[in-house]
């Protein structure tokens, strides 16, 4: 008798904290229900590099432990980053794609670690871009393709920092 009343107490506690992740996160679902990330390629943009990649999450800007729920950029989700010479697109599987045009792009480094992951040193691109309403966000990219001899992620990196470079100086990239 004392171990089915363990196990009910276990049971119950191990539901409770299901029931309070699944309200936790519609709350973050409600908050952030206002920040959308742009759509859509422009016409005649100039495909110039293309890598695998995996979506790891978007942060508020500068805190890469508080994940932002902006819609299609909620979940983590394989696909690919293509570089454009107007922008960068951001096709994931399962969702529209998300166009960051150069003038958005604000800045683009290395990272370690955000929400949900840490890797090795400089393991994910971290782009800094701003949204419709003007709120600054970061989010993670970890490029998983193969170049064969060259650093996947070090040319991308490269190719995003052109990106920025050329919407500072009014430049197409």
């Amino acid at each position: 008798m004392n171990q089915q009343i363990a196990g009910a107490v276990v049971l119950g506690v191990a539901v409770l904290l299901i029931l309070a992740g699944v309200w936790a996160w519609r709350a973050r679902l409600r908050r952030d229900s206002g920040l959308t990330a742009p759509l859509g390629v422009p016409e005649h943009a100039e495909v110039r590099a293309r890598y695998e990649t995996l979506y790891v999450a978007t942060t508020t800007h500068d805190h890469s432990l508080e994940r932002l729920a902006i819609r299609p950029l909620v979940y983590r989700a394989r696909g690919e980053l293509t570089i454009t010479d107007r922008g960068a697109a951001l096709s994931l599987d399962g969702s529209p794609t998300v166009f960051l045009a150069s003038s958005r792009l604000l800045g683009v480094d290395r990272a370690t670690v955000t929400i949900d992951r840490a890797v090795e040193p400089g393991g994910l691109i971290r782009l800094v871009w701003r949204t419709d309403d003007g709120t600054l966000v970061d989010s993670y990219l970890r490029i998983t393709g193969d170049l064969g001899s060259t650093d996947a992620a070090g040319a991308a990196l490269t190719d995003l920092q052109r990106l920025c470079a050329a919407s500072e100086t009014g430049e197409t990239a």
